[in-house]
C-alpha cells in the first residue's frame, strides 16, 4: 500500500506540475473541453499503470477510471469556484483544497483497492 500511495503522490507532482501544459490548464474550467479531459486521461493512464501490478489487472482500469473522472471533477470545481489571483491568500488556500482533494483519492485508492 505504501508504495502504491508514493508512486500515485509522484505520479500526482509529475502530471499537475511537471508535465501539464498551459493548455491544459485553460481548458481544465470549460466542461468537456479536450485538453482539460486530456489532463485528466493521463492522471488516469498513470494510475492504472500503478495499480496494474495488483493481483487482479482489471483493479488497473477500474481505478485509472475512477482517478480520471474524480481528478477531472476536481479540477473543474477549483478551476470555476476557486480563487485564481496568486496575490490572494485565498488563492493559496484553495489550491491547497484541491490538492487535499486528490491526495484523499489517492489514500482511498489503496485502501479499497
Amino acid at each position: 500500500m505504501i508504495i502504491e500511495l508514493v508512486a500515485l503522490l509522484i505520479k500526482h507532482w509529475y502530471v499537475d506540475f511537471v508535465n501539464q501544459t498551459t493548455t491544459e490548464v485553460q481548458g481544465k474550467g470549460i466542461y468537456g473541453n479536450r485538453y482539460g479531459v486530456w489532463h485528466s486521461a493521463k492522471h488516469g493512464l498513470f494510475t492504472a499503470l500503478i495499480f496494474f501490478n495488483s493481483s487482479q489487472w482489471y483493479y488497473g482500469i477500474l481505478v485509472g477510471v475512477v482517478d480520471f473522472t474524480l481528478h477531472y471533477h476536481i479540477d473543474w470545481v477549483k478551476m470555476n469556484y476557486g480563487n485564481r489571483d496568486i496575490s490572494d491568500k485565498k488563492f493559496w488556500r484553495d489550491l491547497g483544497l484541491d490538492q487535499l482533494a486528490h491526495q484523499l483519492c489517492y489514500i482511498a485508492y489503496v485502501t479499497y483497492f
